[in-house]
C-alpha cells in the first residue's frame, strides 16, 4: 500500500497567519510600552498600575505555557 503525501498547505497558512497576527499584537505592545503605556510620569495613579498588573499577568500566562515555566513547568 502506497501512502500520499500528506497536504498540509491549510495548515501551514493558518499556521502563519496565526504568527502573523502575533507577531503584529507584540509589536504593538512593544510601541505601547515605549511610550509607557501612555501614561505621564506625573499622572500615573493605581488604575494604572492595576492595568500593566493585569496586562502583565496574562503574558505571564503566555509566557508559562509557551517556556513551560510558573504552573506550566514539567
Amino acid at each position: 500500500m502506497t501512502r500520499r503525501a500528506t497536504d498540509n498547505t491549510k495548515a501551514l497558512d493558518a499556521f502563519f497567519a496565526a504568527k502573523f497576527e502575533i507577531d503584529a499584537m507584540l509589536a504593538r505592545l512593544a510601541a505601547l510600552s515605549a511610550d509607557h503605556f501612555e501614561a505621564s510620569p506625573d499622572e500615573i495613579h493605581w488604575g494604572h498600575v492595576g492595568t500593566l498588573n493585569h496586562y502583565r499577568a496574562k503574558l505571564r500566562e503566555i509566557t508559562d505555557s509557551a517556556f513551560k515555566e510558573g504552573e506550566q513547568a514539567e
